[in-house]
């Protein structure tokens, strides 16, 4: 695989992982009668926050790898 593509892959991991944040936390939070937006900011919050690192991290270096393509 050449950079372009695993730069591109990498962005689409960084994508995934924060849209599982999301869904994670509408699921966990399913079994409520009411929703509200500070609710969904807690389950949010009751997830944590390693998605997100992990998806910075993953957009990071799928930058980078796009960078690197551009130059070469």
């Amino acid at each position: 695989m050449n950079n372009r593509g695993a730069g591109v892959s990498f962005c689409f991991i960084a994508a995934f992982l924060l849209a599982v944040r999301y869904v994670s936390a509408a699921i966990f939070a399913s079994g409520v009668s009411s929703w509200s937006g500070e609710l969904f900011s807690a389950m949010l919050e009751y997830t944590g926050n390693l998605l997100v690192i992990l998806s910075a991290v993953a957009l990071v270096v799928g930058i980078f790898y796009l960078a690197r393509a551009e130059k070469e």
